[in-house]
């Protein structure tokens, strides 16, 4: 069924010892027998500094030095600047990637309750009529750049306002949601179709794209008090909720945004449940 068109790496732990020098008590001179004496005692002369590790002596041998390392025992206890190496049975956790939500987007969408000829096709499609759909319903028929981009910029789970419109009670009447984002509005190429375009029919010929899109929808709530254009208005006056609402702005466009501060407020007003937590629907 057309609907209504608007053509209005981490550091090694530190050691728990560490290489220390020791040297002969100064001025003395070293002869051959001493010499010979610390040779065969070097464990002994040679160990200074903290237990564990490997520690170095210097000794002076005819105006050289000479530099020993000899291995002690390690340490008993370990050191408070020493980090535990994690066992290999116990592998690191995986850091969990960060998580990314998807804000849900509000709209409004325009249709035509009451009986007219387009192309030789009634457009008439009412609230009643998309609740009475078995399968998701091709919004079709926009042929403004303005609405379509807004088709575009739809997402699945996204929900609109159903606003009966061209009417003698023009309002919003229930909600639907999106179910299917955008594709091309097959409509806007068949000369059979409501909303034929010469236009984009040519465009396809030639190879290039089709400008239309549509995008499809299900029923979701009727409200048992609708929001009539006039009550919107009133809302719509400076200072009051709906200031800035794209549908009193831009009243021609049949597609339009609806903010989250105006959902929440017209959803109190009509009485709505849909997608709205612990209020149920």
């Amino acid at each position: 069924m057309p609907k209504r068109k608007s053509t209005h790496a981490e550091p090694e732990p530190e050691q728990a010892t560490r290489r220390r020098s020791s040297r002969l008590s100064k001025g003395v001179e070293p002869n051959e027998e001493v010499m010979a004496h610390v040779k065969e005692e070097k464990p002994k002369a040679a160990i200074t500094g903290k237990k564990g590790g490997r520690k170095q002596a210097t000794v002076k041998e005819e105006g050289k030095e000479e530099k020993v390392e000899v291995e002690s025992q390690p340490p008993t206890k370990r050191s408070r600047t020493t980090k535990p190496t994690p066992s290999a049975s116990q592998p690191p956790v995986a850091a969990k990637p960060p998580t990314t939500t998807t804000s849900r987007q509000y709209w409004l969408l325009k249709a035509e309750p009451q009986t007219r000829l387009e192309n030789g096709h009634d457009v008439r499609f009412s609230i009643d009529d998309l609740a009475s759909r078995t399968s998701p319903e091709p919004w079709d028929g926009i042929r403004n750049y303005s609405a379509r981009n807004n088709l575009r910029s739809m997402r699945r789970g996204d929900l609109a306002f159903f606003y009966h419109s061209n009417c003698a009670n023009p309002g919003i009447v229930g909600v639907m949601e999106i179910v299917k984002e955008a594709e091309e509005d097959w409509t806007a190429v068949d000369p059979g179709a409501a909303y034929f375009d010469a236009k984009a029919k040519m465009a396809k010929e030639q190879g290039k794209e089709n400008p239309w899109s549509l995008v499809h929808v299900e029923f979701r709530e009727k409200f048992k008090r609708e929001l009539g254009l006039k009550e919107l208005r009133e809302w719509g006056e400076r200072g009051e909720p709906l200031e800035g609402m794209q549908l009193l702005r831009q009243s021609r466009l049949s597609v339009s945004r609806v903010g989250e501060g105006e959902w929440e407020f017209l959803m109190e007003k009509a009485g709505g449940k849909t997608g709205r937590g612990d209020k149920g629907e």
